[in-house]
């Protein structure tokens, strides 16, 4: 979508999306299929930086997200908290042949909770559903373990790309929807600094200092 001229440019939300999980469950591929529609049968694990910018529009406006892969640092369980900064949503990954990836989840999100300074949009994705006859996870498990902990749940394959866009733009739409209520309640007392058009700037979802866990998710705009 190209961004429209004068007083009519949409804003521009930059979302911080991360990918976590253990090591070959698949988030490099998920990332490649969503990011450029590609699969890669023999991906070795992500070595360095890497995170791709995806354009989206939601309701009428631009919204970028950009997606953090772990670049091969949860081989060595040094996912550093740099990694996790500023992100205001994740996709929490797990592999249903492989049930070891599934019960590392609490651990990833007592990290993602641990590094995160705000509350972030998660997303439970089980992903290689395509690998049918060696499922070691069933969707019930999935399911009942991403209500336990308020998470969304979904069900991919990156080899056959089924849900890779829902996964992403559930998570991108609901960080999108937070923000969305957040104006709609700010604009009764408007700042002299029109924070919340968050144009060219990071949008941050941070708790609110006096909210109790559970509750409603605070959000506020700074400067990249």
């Amino acid at each position: 979508m190209a961004f429209q001229s004068g007083e009519e440019q949409t804003e521009d939300y930059l979302f911080k999306v991360v990918l976590i999980g253990d090591s070959a469950v698949g988030k490099s591929n998920l990332l490649a299929r969503f990011a450029r529609d590609e699969f890669y049968p023999n991906s070795k694990s992500t070595i360095g930086v890497e995170f791709q910018t995806q354009k989206m529009e939601i309701n009428g406006k631009e919204v970028k997200a950009q997606i953090w892969d772990t670049a091969g640092q949860e081989r060595f369980r040094a996912v550093t908290s740099a990694y996790y900064r500023g992100a205001v949503g994740a996709l929490l990954v797990y592999d249903i042949s492989r049930r070891q990836t599934f019960d590392s989840i609490g651990r990833w999100l007592n990290e993602l909770q641990t590094h995160s300074d705000m509350n972030v949009v998660t997303i439970l994705v089980a992903n290689k559903s395509d690998l049918k006859d060696a499922r070691e996870v069933s969707t019930a498990e999935g399911k009942t373990l991403a209500e336990a902990q308020d998470l969304f749940f979904i069900e991919t394959s990156a080899l056959d790309s089924s849900n890779v866009s829902a996964a992403f733009q559930t998570v991108v739409r609901e960080i999108f929807n937070i923000l969305s209520r957040k104006v709609i309640q700010s604009q009764e007392v408007k700042p002299k600094d029109p924070g919340w058009m968050a144009n060219g700037r990071t949008v941050v979802l941070q708790a609110d200092g006096n909210q109790e866990d559970g509750q409603t998710k605070k959000a506020t705009c700074c400067s990249s």
